[in-house]
């Protein structure tokens, strides 16, 4: 039995199912089904259906940042970085609406409330890319002045409700309608 294969197949049907039906409606039993393992082989790779979700979303969020900042212009103005941060995750949400919908999901629910307090609101050591720039623009007054959850919450929830409109086709993005929209955004954070 191949380990690391199991492991990924296990993983892409949790995903799958969490994204599907919600963590609730996706039981262990209903994974290891959908993965065609038998149940106790999930135990193997995950402690629990809490370790699980944990697991998922933070090799979600991985993939996510690799994605995003790629060719991420590092020392340009903040609002280069902001058009780049705001046009590669509305990219990475349309072509992976699988991760899409997990990670909406994880971060409307309690695993995702420690998660969030931890980014923008508690002391941070990490280079989290979006407090890094969200302090930058602070800092050299080009952005208001406001708590960096609400910055994050203007410049990139809209980005989550035009994703998501987008996957339930009741808006087709085109690279205008991406450009306009971060620029709104941009807009809504600068002084």
């Amino acid at each position: 039995m191949e380990t690391t294969g199991n492991r990924i197949v296990i993983a892409r049907a949790a995903l799958e199912l969490i994204a599907e039906r919600g963590f609730h409606g996706a039981p262990m039993a209903m994974i290891a089904n959908r993965a065609n393992v038998g149940s106790g082989t999930i135990y193997r790779y995950f402690k629990n259906k809490d370790v699980l979700i944990t697991e998922l979303y933070q090799e979600l969020e991985d993939r996510l940042y690799l994605d995003i900042l790629e060719m991420y212009p590092e020392n340009k103005s903040v609002r280069e970085r902001f058009i780049h941060l705001g046009t590669a995750l509305l990219h990475y949400f349309i072509e992976n609406s699988l991760d899409f919908r997990f990670l909406e999901q994880y971060l409307n629910s309690p695993y995702g409330v420690a998660r969030r307090r931890g980014k923008f609101i508690e002391p941070v050591v990490d280079g989290n890319v979006f407090r890094v720039l969200f302090e930058d623009g602070i800092s050299q007054q080009i952005m208001k002045d406001i708590p960096l959850i609400v910055l994050f919450d203007l410049a990139f929830g809209p980005h989550f409700s035009l994703a998501r409109d987008h996957i339930l086709r009741f808006i087709a993005l085109d690279e205008t309608m991406i450009f306009q929209t971060i620029e709104a955004c941009w807009d809504a954070i600068r002084k």
